[in-house]
């Protein structure tokens, strides 16, 4: 099995925020030395590239993505709200960010890879159609799900999503579209305060399965199992998308969900499970959030190992 690792030396890094912000550059520096390491040698190693701004506006109108650039500064840190800011290198990191899970779409439909993981910063799930917020610049995991669809011909996708915050940005741009289905796992009550279970969208392909505070792989498992698992089985995606956050580890600062490494390699396994039925077995996995560093490499190298060896 071919498993392909998108990474870019500096763009990721040079996306910086303010002293003490919890989604900084030592996340891909965590990230990089994990997957240096002998066990991910066979990784196929590609760098995330640029891409024209059109392919971003498959789910983000042309006038957000150009506010956005023109208010990247050229020195210093200006806030797009409380949580999210822009640098002189933040816009570059976007786009290559959202370049990297083109890719990774174009390499596993290509079958030059069986999957991939799009390991960039910043993360994307929070992005609604027109609203840049929580962490977030351009919604990474939808473009790739768009982009498959509009350039490769695909029929039904699936975002699927276990970072430990509800991707509302994920559920607002596939709201009403019958081919889209996003699925998420989170912590609730929790920021940004979506992801109820009576939240389906108008074409009923919303899946939200809330766990609470304290919450462990346990509950996790049974979310997956009753709620998510079985409703992507009878969508038949011929893609599955993972917006792959790693925040609901029992390690992270920002949540209070309780999971280990291995209910993330657990989660990977089903999905490409999901895959093999429906989707030729492609899959594409996208960074999220995730900010102890040891548990966010710890976890990242369970859901690549996972990637890796089914």
């Amino acid at each position: 099995m071919t498993t392909l690792l998108i990474t870019h030396d500096q763009a990721g890094l040079n996306h910086l925020t303010p002293t003490g912000h919890p989604e900084r550059p030592d996340r891909l520096r965590a990230l990089a030395q994990v997957f240096s390491e002998e066990r991910f040698e066979p990784l196929k190693r590609l760098e995330a590239p640029s891409v024209p701004l059109e392919t971003i506006a498959l789910c983000h109108p042309m006038d957000h993505i150009e506010a956005l650039r023109q208010a990247t500064p050229k020195h210093g840190i200006v806030a797009v709200d409380a949580d999210t800011s822009l640098s002189p290198g933040s816009f570059e990191a976007g786009v290559r960010a959202v370049g990297g899970a083109v890719l990774a779409v174009n390499e596993v439909v290509g079958k030059r890879a069986d999957n991939a993981f799009v390991c960039m910063r910043p993360p994307g799930h929070h992005t609604e159609t027109s609203r840049a917020m929580g962490f977030c610049l351009f919604n990474t995991a939808a473009i790739a799900a768009r982009y498959a669809q509009d350039h490769h011909g695909l029929g039904r996708v699936a975002v699927i999503d276990f970072d430990v915050h509800h991707g509302n940005g994920t559920q607002d741009i596939f709201w009403s579209d019958a081919t889209a289905m996003y699925c998420s796992t989170h912590q609730m009550p929790l920021y940004p305060g979506t992801g109820a279970k009576s939240e389906t969208g108008e074409r009923n392909t919303i899946v939200n399965a809330p766990l609470s505070a304290g919450d462990g792989g346990e509950r996790f498992r049974e979310a997956f199992n009753s709620r998510i698992l079985p409703r992507l089985r009878d969508f038949a995606p011929e893609l599955v998308v993972i917006s792959a956050g790693f925040d609901a580890h029992r390690r992270d600062p920002l949540a209070n969900l309780q999971l280990v490494e291995s209910d993330f390699e657990w989660a990977t396994k089903a999905l490409m499970e999901i895959a093999d039925k429906s989707a030729e077995g492609r899959v594409v996995s996208v960074l999220e959030g995730g900010y102890d560093l040891e548990g966010l490499s710890q976890s990242a190298a369970a859901h690549v190992t996972a990637l890796m060896h089914g």
